[in-house]
């Protein structure tokens, strides 16, 4: 699996112009899910995501996680995470899982996140959607299951 992290001020998803999910403070994660991911990868992920220290303390250093700052997360499923652009000009997407296999293991990561105590909101899995943030830093972190 691979996530996208952006710490946020306030972000939110919408489908045809209806909101469907927002935060406040916290972080958007854009993730996506390759065909030989298992539920080892979302635990991973979801245990490093909510401990990760990229909140500032008093002193303005990065010693604080989601978990400390109590904030949201804001999780769009992003299948394009696993677009291969080598070859051509059209990326290549046979890396990313299908939809019955990503979903699957997309919802179980959401859950696991919750099981953590962490608020989290969602766009539609598979729509199209319009996403909107405001980046707070900016800190942006790529993280990836495999590696």
């Amino acid at each position: 699996m691979k996530v996208v992290l952006q710490r946020s001020k306030q972000a939110s998803v919408s489908v045809n112009g209806e909101i469907k999910g927002q935060i406040e403070s916290g972080l958007v994660l854009l993730v996506g899910v390759t065909h030989d991911d298992t539920e080892k990868d979302a635990v991973w992920l979801a245990d490093k995501i909510v401990n990760l220290r990229i909140f500032e303390d008093e002193t303005g250093k990065l010693n604080e996680s989601l978990l400390d700052r109590g904030g949201s997360i804001l999780s769009i499923s992003q299948f394009t995470l696993y677009g291969d652009c080598k070859k051509g000009r059209r990326p290549n997407f046979m890396q990313a899982a299908g939809g019955e296999q990503a979903i699957v293991l997309y919802e179980q990561f959401n859950g696991l996140l919750r099981e953590k105590g962490v608020c989290v909101e969602t766009g539609v899995f598979g729509a199209m959607m319009d996403v909107s943030l405001v980046n707070d830093g900016p800190v942006t972190l790529i993280l990836d299951s495999k590696q």
